[in-house]
């Protein structure tokens, strides 16, 4: 039998019903969880206002409302089906002929629609908010800022030794031993009164100090001189440099591939960005799945079943494969597996147990 119209409407208006309650009372306690762990962290910072808590809390938020849909959709779906099975609805439907595939397709496409605006849309949002966020952060709670850009021409770093502030610019990078080419180094004493500039051909980076090779050293009111090897401090290391990349979550699913091409040319490994994106794009999948796994335990319940049994089975189950999920990711993160497998594994085990289930639940 063919799915009605007036069936279909129905269907969508009671999940996106469950849905959206969900939504709006994990957000809710997202929020004032966050803003309370946040007002721990400020506690003995005088510039750490009540005000400034308050908008990072809300500039975290749809960041964190992107962690949690899988689960809001979870449980959503849960509450959704869980209700229908109770009322006796899913027999009638049943009973007219309707196969549970053509009962869940309203909400997993709904689901799906979902996920491409959360995708498409809300994430770059979120990346925005998320971007302001660690930057507020980094100003009154870890009162340090990122000293590392990339660009299309080359990349820029800045550190301070003392007595020294230096601006370094580079074409390209060797990665696994930082070794910079083609270095330009603007050097100030105090704020901003210029002492020197260094063209160096390479420099690398080691214990305490820059190496730099060929190196030619102007500054005002003298000669230029040259030097073979020549060595300037630094409180950077290889740890320090890498962690002030802006992190992918930070950045909008539309810029991510042009950043990732951007930092590969220059040197860097986009491994940690390429995972982030290939999740992004495996996420509609892995909201459909938490539809289909939320079905398989609840469509059977009726009023002399278990359903705290089916409830709790179905949010073990997905708690299961969210800690796979992170093991996989961080096995990905490793550079163990593909980027691609990393991200994709998760959404595609997940669609192939629940519907391994329904096929069961279905056809016996």
């Amino acid at each position: 039998m063919r799915l009605s119209l007036t069936l279909s409407k129905y269907l969508s208006r009671h999940f996106l019903f469950w849905l959206v309650s969900v939504f709006l009372a994990f957000a809710s306690i997202a929020l004032v969880l966050d803003t309370v762990e946040l007002m721990r962290r400020a506690s003995g910072k005088a510039e750490a206002t009540m005000d400034i808590v308050l908008q990072m809390g809300l500039l975290k938020l749809p960041f964190m409302i992107h962690s949690l849909l899988p689960f809001i959709i979870l449980f959503g779906a849960l509450l959704a089906f869980w209700r229908l099975a109770r009322t006796n609805e899913v027999v009638v439907a049943r009973a007219a002929g309707i196969s549970v595939w053509q009962f869940l397709l309203p909400a997993v496409f709904i689901t799906f629609v979902v996920g491409i605006f959360e995708v498409g849309g809300f994430n770059p949002f979120a990346s925005a908010m998320l971007s302001k966020y660690e930057a507020y952060e980094a100003q009154y709670l870890k009162r340090r800022t990122s000293m590392l850009a990339v660009s299309k021409n080359g990349l820029w770093l800045r550190q301070a030794d003392g007595r020294f502030q230096s601006v370094i610019h580079a074409l390209r990078v060797t990665n696994e031993s930082m070794e910079l080419h083609d270095v330009i180094i603007f050097r100030f004493e105090g704020k901003d009164r210029f002492a020197e500039r260094i063209d160096a051909e390479k420099a690398r980076l080691e214990n305490g100090h820059w190496r730099l090779q060929n190196a030619w050293i102007s500054a005002p009111l003298t000669q230029p001189s040259f030097r073979k090897d020549h060595r300037i401090r630094t409180n950077l290391t290889l740890t320090k440099i890498q962690e002030s990349f802006a992190s992918p979550e930070t950045m909008s699913s539309w810029d991510l591939p042009e950043f990732i091409r951007t930092m590969e040319a220059a040197g860097f490994s986009g491994h940690r960005h390429q995972l982030h994106f290939q999740s992004l794009l495996a996420y509609p999948f892995l909201l459909c799945a938490m539809v289909l796994i939320a079905a398989s335990f609840t469509l059977r319940v009726h009023r002399r079943t278990g359903a705290k049994f089916a409830i709790i089975g179905s949010v073990l189950f997905c708690f299961i494969i969210y800690f796979m999920s992170d093991v996989v990711q961080a096995l990905g993160m490793s550079a163990t597996i593909p980027p691609a497998l990393a991200a994709w594994a998760p959404a595609c085990v997940s669609i192939m147990i629940g519907l391994a289930m329904l096929f069961h639940l279905e056809d016996g």
